[in-house]
């Protein structure tokens, strides 16, 4: 029966998640139904949360609009999220951030990372073939005359 939950579970997973970490500030594009209109919404904040494990794992994103501090909870593997974006790099030195509530101004603000590299797909770049020269064949380049024809302005 556990084998089959598994399976189930494995299935739901996503697999374009990117690695991001507790302080990270990313914008997360959510599908929002109102009524029978679809549209997509955006919502960018610093992450102070991650729990849990597989299909049930969430993250708390946390901003400041308008004065007003706001939060929110989405699952990882959500069909409603359509997209991911790290905006930056967060330095921290918790594993939560629960702190940055009440705080404003320069007092919640993450310190960002220094000297962070981006992680490009691993493309295995095939090297040109040059033709092969022995060294009982020496290559002589053959000098280039200049004509009316090519060097005259037009």
């Amino acid at each position: 029966m556990d084998a089959l939950i598994e399976e189930f579970d494995n299935e739901q997973l996503k697999q374009e998640i990117p690695d991001f970490q507790i302080g990270d500030t990313i914008r997360v594009s959510t599908k929002i139904i109102e009524g029978e209109k679809e549209r997509i919404q955006v919502f960018q904040g610093t992450v102070i949360a991650r729990k849990g494990k597989g299909l049930a794992e969430t993250f708390s994103l946390h901003r400041v609009s308008y004065g007003e501090g706001m939060e929110r909870v989405f699952y990882l593997n959500s069909p409603r999220i359509v997209k991911f974006e790290i905006v930056k790099r967060g330095d921290t030195r918790r594993a939560k951030l629960y702190d940055l509530r009440g705080k404003t101004g320069k007092a919640a603000k993450v310190k960002e990372k220094i000297g962070v590299r981006k992680k490009a797909p691993a493309v295995a770049k095939a090297k040109p073939t040059e033709p092969e020269t022995t060294a009982s064949e020496p290559t002589i380049a053959e000098p280039k005359t200049e004509t009316a024809e090519t060097t005259s302005p037009e």
